[in-house]
């Protein structure tokens, strides 16, 4: 574990000391901002659930994003308890205010990517461009200090996995109820 934690500090050290500069900290802090509280994803969620075309898309992301606040959120942080890494390394300042819930795993890295892996599962175009915006938001946590990598990795992981799982359960119960509502 400590390895782990020693090539968690150097990737943050590295980045911090050869891309942290004026103009990328305010680009790092929109993208970071863009996945507070996955408010892009909820928008996003709603446009698409306001248009009968897109509607079950749109009820498939909401589907993600709710399981991955209750994994990430509700379950996994409290459960490991990862203090954040300003609060481990003195030589790594966070560039936004300190967030105050703990870091395992990245609930930004974890919204986005079931999300986008939902939209993607719909829609491979725009799934992509999710996808860019996703990785944008998760490299921004690290750029800001504000996750380890391992966080973002886990939040990534978490989040295609929830997307997929909201794809393929999610379709199967719409399906079930489309054909009960025929009956």
């Amino acid at each position: 574990m400590d390895t782990l934690l020693a090539l968690d500090h150097a990737i943050l050290s590295y980045i911090a000391l050869h891309f942290q500069n004026g103009l990328l900290t305010a680009v790092m802090r929109f993208c970071s901002a863009l996945g507070n509280l996955g408010a892009v994803w909820i928008v996003l969620t709603l446009f698409l659930l306001a248009r009968r075309k897109t509607r079950r898309c749109g009820i498939i992301m909401a589907a993600a994003l709710l399981a991955g606040v209750l994994l990430g959120e509700g379950l996994l942080k409290h459960l490991i308890s990862r203090p954040r890494p300003f609060l481990q390394f003195d030589d790594l300042t966070p560039l936004i205010p300190p967030p105050q819930s703990f870091s395992f795993p990245s609930g930004h890295s974890l919204s986005s990517f079931a999300a986008a892996t939902a939209l993607f599962s719909f829609y491979r175009k725009p799934g992509i461009c999710a996808f860019a915006l996703a990785a944008a938001i998760a490299f921004s946590r690290l750029y800001l200090c504000v996750h380890f990598p391992t966080d973002v990795f886990a939040g990534l992981i978490l989040g295609i996995t929830v997307g997929l799982a909201a794809y393929f359960i999610g379709n199967r119960a719409l399906d079930r109820l489309h054909y009960a509502r025929l009956r």
